[in-house]
């Protein structure tokens, strides 16, 4: 499986970490910036990219980290289908690909250790999408009210 990673300097050090064991475990990681710790680095412009490969399939997942996992994830969720959430247990790391077809995890850096970072990260890219009717039928509303959202907008005075 391909994986794309990206963090700002609060989650720098921790997606070095995550690369490393996540190669060694046999995945293909990209690395989507930082590429250097830079403690001026804004969170938009790390995970702009990553997020935009996740929307083009470019990579089969992606995890983004900052100092939260807030900023990233509402970052994240700005890029047409992307389906990212920030995550602090295994259980959402797990159902939110299985029932909802999550496709970026958000860690926060500052606030989550190492090893529950690892444990987030193999819940999440181990997990499949279950697909059944139910889920299919809520994942296709959100991906219409994500279309109908970023269609430009008129109003009444417009006509």
């Amino acid at each position: 499986m391909t994986v794309g990673i990206a963090a700002d300097h609060a989650g720098f050090e921790q997606k070095e970490q995550l690369m490393a064991k996540l190669a060694e475990a046999g995945y293909d990681v990209r690395d989507y910036g930082a590429k250097t710790y830079d403690p001026a680095d804004d969170y938009p412009d790390i995970i702009v990219p990553l997020a935009q490969a996740v929307a083009r399939r470019e990579v089969a997942r992606g995890i983004a980290v900052c100092g939260s996992g807030v900023g990233v994830s509402v970052a994240a969720n700005k890029i047409l289908g992307v389906r990212a959430a920030l995550i602090t247990e295994t259980y959402s790391a797990r159902q939110g690909v299985e029932h909802d077809d999550m496709n970026l995890l958000c860690l926060g850096g500052r606030v989550i250790g190492p090893m529950l970072i690892w444990e987030l990260a193999t819940a999440f890219l181990q997990a499949e999408y279950d697909g059944g009717e139910r889920f299919e039928r809520r994942l296709q509303k959100v991906i219409a009210l994500e279309k109908q959202l970023t269609k430009p907008h008129t109003s009444q005075t417009d006509n």
